[in-house]
């Protein structure tokens, strides 16, 4: 996810980490991934036009974010859902996972 952040955005965030919150739910939490232009949007207050922004381009890359954890896990993800905190800088992306078998 890292990786993939890194080439989506120019640059990774600081901090990550992948949980699996059950069988069939994974969780990637990610720190400090602002850019500096979206660094700037949140200095200027504008905390809703960048998580707007930021969702509409995760969501334009959805295959990207679906392709690393189905390559990781060898599972099919069912539904992806993105979240952002603009005020602290962290992110979650939450994949669920169609079940085993």
């Amino acid at each position: 996810m890292v990786r993939l952040y890194k080439s989506l955005f120019g640059r990774g965030p600081k901090r990550a980490r992948t949980d699996f919150a059950g069988p069939d739910t994974i969780i990637v939490t990610l720190e400090e991934s602002l850019t500096p232009a979206e660094q700037t949007m949140a200095d200027l207050g504008e905390h809703q036009r960048l998580r707007d922004i930021r969702m509409l381009f995760q969501y334009a890359r959805e295959a990207d974010f679906r392709e690393v954890i189905e390559s990781n896990t060898g599972r099919r993800v069912r539904a992806f859902v993105s979240r952002m905190d603009t005020k602290k800088d962290v992110s979650c992306e939450v994949f669920y996972l169609e079940r085993e078998g």
